[in-house]
């Protein structure tokens, strides 16, 4: 039998829970999540260009970012990772701190961690050894992870409960109070626009490199601070889901998850009055928003995969969500597509129709990946950082 790929340690990565004990609702949601940032929204997107029905530019509308404030539901789609990565530390390092772990050494490899994240991020933006200091982008999907993941973990380690219900709201309040309070030259205070926000101003001044939109990046420094509340919102949810059952039972779980979601829901709504709903932001509530609605989706996995046991359908997201890491990065240096083309195209060209062609190409695109990961899967080989 072959073992697990392993960067550095064995043990499981900020994205990742641990091996010893498996949500398989929490597996199987990551992979609903990394099927649509693996392709599945193109399947949309095809079918929008080629036929031009309604229904089908609705959705591929869903799967667009807003120019600026505003949510659409791809926005959910990073924060709900970096959600799911905060569900998994209570598992992963929590059995941990219950057998006496000391504290430093976990604290050493989840900054380890962290830092590799940040190190793949720069890799994926940049390639190895291609982009001169001054072209490079730092900031990157997976450094945030990263980071926000790493700076949730040492708050789970290092405070107690209360503590990191009070690091949460002080988070989300002292970011909104530097963004509405601090002046930023030649703008003033409070301007929330891409070229006045403080959040733009800081990356200007402090990050290396170009930023992904000149003035500004959606991964940026001081933005990433409200996205440790998205991992610290997925840690309160490991924590109650790894509680024993004679104390909080299955059903009860779902019921706090769906009243917890509701809640943040209706705070962060309530909140984008004053403080608008802004991804590239990373808005307090932008935060609360995706938040809440991670607790939902949780709870409906949970309910169906773990509590109801109907579990025939989870292989096909399973397989994906276990190497999610691992599929992000390979996008950049295996060609999929041309894989598919050279294995498909021959079949696909019997179809009649446009809109028929173009589905097919997506799903052969989309079945190459997944054999991919279906055949690590099977040979039990995962990438953990």
């Amino acid at each position: 039998m072959h073992q697990p790929i392993t960067v550095t340690t064995s043990e499981p990565a900020v994205a990742q829970p641990a091996p010893v004990r498996r949500l398989l609702s929490l597996d199987t949601l990551r992979g609903f999540d990394m099927f649509w940032i693996i392709g599945g929204d193109n399947i949309f997107h095809a079918l929008a260009k080629t036929t031009g029905w309604a229904w089908a530019i609705f959705m591929a509308e869903q799967f667009e970012h807003p120019a600026w404030n505003g949510f659409s539901p791809y926005d959910l789609i990073f924060p709900l990772f970096l959600f799911m990565a905060g569900v998994s530390t209570p598992f992963s390092i929590g059995s941990r701190l219950e057998k006496g772990a000391p504290k430093a050494e976990l604290a050493r490899k989840i900054i380890t961690r962290g830092l590799i994240l940040v190190l793949l991020g720069i890799i994926y933006n940049n390639g190895l050894f291609t982009t001169p200091l001054a072209e490079m982008r730092f900031p990157s999907v997976l450094g945030r992870i990263g980071l926000a993941g790493m700076c949730a973990q040492l708050i789970y380690v290092y405070a107690g409960r209360r503590a990191q219900y009070s690091w949460f709201a002080g988070l989300l309040l002292g970011y909104w109070a530097m963004l509405m309070l601090i002046p930023v030259p030649g703008c003033g205070a409070g301007v929330l626009t891409m070229e006045c926000s403080l959040a733009g101003y800081v990356d200007r001044l402090l990050v290396p490199g170009h930023l992904y939109k000149t003035v500004h990046d959606p991964e940026g420094l001081l933005s990433t601070l409200p996205a440790i509340g998205n991992a610290l919102l997925g840690i309160f949810a490991g924590t109650l889901l790894r509680t024993d059952g004679r104390t909080v039972g299955q059903a009860r779980k779902t019921i706090l998850l769906v009243l917890a979601g509701v809640a943040c829901l209706l705070v962060g709504w309530a909140w984008s009055f004053v403080f608008p709903l802004n991804k590239n932001l990373w808005t307090s509530s932008f935060v609360l928003v995706t938040g809440g609605l991670s607790l939902l989706l949780l709870a409906l996995f949970y309910w169906v995969i773990d509590v109801k046991n109907i579990k025939h359908w989870t292989l096909f997201f399973t397989v994906i969500g276990m190497n999610s890491i691992l599929i992000y990065m390979a996008g950049s240096l295996i060609d999929f597509e041309h894989t598919a083309h050279y294995l498909f195209d021959g079949l696909i060209g019997f179809l009649s129709s446009e809109p028929a062609k173009a589905v097919a190409g997506v799903l052969a695109f989309l079945g190459v990946k997944w054999a991919f990961l279906y055949f690590l899967y099977r040979k039990k080989v995962f990438l953990r950082v």
